[in-house]
């Protein structure tokens, strides 16, 4: 009897952590968005305080930046940039599109992640303009393009010759629907 009762309590926990690691997971993208808020860091800067400073275009070197996507895993969209990489001097204003397309008959939502590395460059790397900043929501068989706007501080170390921008795209459609709404949509 007594070990039915330690497999009962076992089954139990085993329950309970399953399900913790469930919330977990739906709460990692505010989680991200918070910390690197917080503490700039991972891709997340302050657009404002840059776009405000006047900076100067550093045409003495050039700069490579790569980007690249990844979707989440359940993530069904077709989602990458237009281009592989673009060679700028550091201080231009320049702008990279994505393209996002849901294949699927029903309404989804979705939230890039970004990050920049190498990691030290992070601090340098400005977005004025970023699909990340917001939720993106796509009718069934729609598609859109997403344009990132960004600079690249003249005050980026000089070692540094590439970055790469890279985004992960997860799908919300559940958490930011209803009860009702992520019931029918799971359907």
């Amino acid at each position: 009897m007594g070990e039915g009762l330690s497999t009962k309590r076992l089954v139990g926990r085993l329950v309970l952590l399953v399900a913790g690691m469930f919330g977990f997971g739906f709460l990692l993208v505010p989680i991200y968005d918070v910390m690197c808020d917080a503490f700039g860091i991972n891709g997340k800067t302050n657009r404002s305080a840059y776009e405000d400073s006047g900076q100067t275009v550093d045409e003495s070197r050039s700069v490579r930046v790569q980007f690249l996507s990844t979707n989440a895993q359940g993530m069904v969209w077709s989602f990458g940039p237009q281009g592989n990489e673009l060679v700028l001097h550091p201080g231009e204003t320049r702008e990279m599109i994505f393209t996002a397309h849901n294949p699927t008959d029903k309404q989804m939502v979705a939230q890039a992640v970004p990050s920049v590395s190498p990691s030290k460059a992070a601090a340098y790397f400005h977005k004025t303009e970023c699909f990340c900043f917001t939720q993106q929501t796509l009718q069934a068989g729609e598609t859109v393009e997403m344009p990132v706007r960004f600079i690249v501080d003249p005050d980026l170390p000089q070692e540094v010759h590439r970055l790469t921008l890279s985004y992960t795209l997860f799908d919300i459609t559940e958490r930011m629907a209803g009860p009702d709404v992520a019931a029918v949509h799971s359907n």
